[in-house]
């Protein structure tokens, strides 16, 4: 029977515990103990390895793995008895490992540092979390193309500046986002593959003078070996690719945010939230606050300093482990958190929300039909800054008529122009507005039709994200 040691792993060096208060700011079990069934798993395919290279028996890696496998349950299960003195979630699995199976528990760190173990275990949470992230993100993705074919018709004014600009079609500005979100979805799968690489094999830094495979734990987990030991144990590309990703995936939910704000306005009124979806005020009983929205963009601000965090960390440190990696951790959890939320609760916010078409159609005239004479000038030959200044001066005139271009007198028309003098009907209203556009991607209700068509056989592309070893696999444009 092996001598019983207590304490941390790396104790035999030294002749004193570790004072109190180091050892609450060492520890980071308070916060890595959602890595433990990543961890769990990164040594079971560690001790088939080594049961397959002979450097435990057969007998003992079978032991290690069923052991592990108890230690798992008990994890998923939330039995599992969580200590401080721990110091970290490796050496709280270790300790329980070995109340269940004895003295083989020690044999399982031969060949294999925390090092190269702590990076397999990020590796793999990063995996997992560009998979539910896609799969919450995809889920907004339909709600978006559902509300785009139940009231793609209704029009509203599209924005420049914050101005009036042209008439667009609902359908159009919805899936504005759902191209947005498409992107998200390449730089998750970006991030998704860069964590694809198994460090296990790595040891402390320069590799080991045991036998081990690193390929087959990397198979075992459906990864590629990594190629130079050094650089496995130090990078933390990935964690930066997921980072990245969710930053920008914020700062779109962010923007969509703030017009779902806007448009709830009563300056606005295009738009009421449900009611599960919105909040009250404490003292205004009128209030119906768009709480959620305004998450996002306050929340986006979070993401971006959460990547910025583990990019300061980082820019300073040699190649090899530095215990400020022990500082990429809680940004990363903070960031996949915050989004895996916002995600939560958009597809139903978007699908229970209820718009108004009357509202939006009025303000989508008046001036922001301006563009539509100036092109209609420019297709009778009249060069495109001259008919640009003829509206600009017939809006002038309107605003000294008190009359909006919807309402101007056909006489007015023809004296800013002559080719003015036969404008169809129709044109300066805000349908026949996204009617006469027939440029490819545009608002044009056949150039929105094919839009909704491309992004629902997108979708039907992705599946149902089916679950696997792996994960789904998103599809490459």
């Amino acid at each position: 029977m092996s001598e019983r040691y207590e304490g941390p792993l790396w104790g035999g060096r030294f002749g004193a515990s570790p004072a109190e208060a180091f050892e609450r700011l060492n520890a980071s079990i308070p916060f890595d103990i959602r890595l433990a069934p990543h961890d769990i798993r990164g040594s079971i395919a560690h001790a088939r390895m080594l049961g397959a290279q002979g450097i435990v028996s057969d007998e003992e890696s079978a032991t290690l793995v069923l052991g592990l496998e108890t230690v798992l349950r008990e994890v998923e299960d939330g039995a599992f008895s969580w200590d401080l003195s721990d110091e970290d979630v490796h050496t709280a699995v270790e300790r329980r490992l070995r109340d269940l199976v004895g003295d083989v528990a020690l044999k399982l760190h031969t060949g294999r540092s925390r090092n190269d173990q702590v990076a397999l275990d990020l590796h793999l949470f990063v995996r997992d979390a560009a998979e539910r992230i896609g799969a919450g993100l995809l889920a907004a993705m339909r709600s978006l193309v559902g509300v785009a074919e139940t009231d793609g018709n209704l029009v509203l004014p599209g924005y420049t500046h914050l101005q009036r600009a042209q008439p667009i079609l609902l359908s159009h500005h919805l899936l504005a986002h759902f191209e947005a979100f498409k992107r998200d979805l390449r730089r998750l799968e970006a991030a998704r593959e860069a964590a694809g690489v198994s460090p296990l094999g790595a040891a402390a830094l320069g590799g080991t003078p045991h036998p081990v495979d690193p390929r087959l734990t990397a198979e075992e987990l459906g990864m590629e070996p990594f190629t130079n030991s050094l650089d496995a144990v130090s990078e933390r590309d990935f964690v930066m690719d997921l980072l990245y990703a969710c930053a920008v995936l914020g700062m779109h939910l962010s923007r969509l945010g703030e017009e779902w704000v806007l448009w709830t306005s009563a300056e606005f009124g295009f738009a009421t939230l449900g009611d599960a979806y919105s909040s009250g005020s404490s003292i205004m009983p009128q209030k119906k606050n768009p709480d959620a929205y305004e998450l996002m963009r306050g929340k986006s601000g979070r993401l971006i300093g959460d990547l910025n965090a583990v990019l300061i960390t980082l820019k300073g440190l040699p190649l090899g482990y530095s215990k400020d990696l022990q500082e990429d951790k809680e940004p990363l959890f903070d960031a996949v958190d915050s989004v895996l939320a916002m995600l939560a609760v958009l597809p139903e916010m978007l699908r229970t929300a209820r718009f108004h078409g009357g509202r939006m159609e009025e303000v989508a005239g008046g001036f922001a039909l301006a563009t539509e004479l100036a092109d209609f000038l420019a297709a009778k030959g009249v060069p495109f800054r001259e008919a640009h200044h003829v509206v600009g001066r017939l809006v002038g005139r309107c605003e000294e008529l008190g009359v909006s271009l919807e309402d101007v007198p056909q006489g007015e028309l023809a004296a800013a122009h002559p080719a003015l003098s036969d404008v169809p009907e129709g044109l300066l209203t805000p349908q026949g507005s996204v009617r006469n556009k027939i440029s490819p991607g545009s608002t044009a209700p056949a150039s929105v039709g094919e839009q909704l068509r491309q992004a629902k056989a997108f979708l039907e592309t992705m599946g149902g994200l089916p679950k696997g070893q792996n994960g789904p696999t998103f599809r490459k444009e």
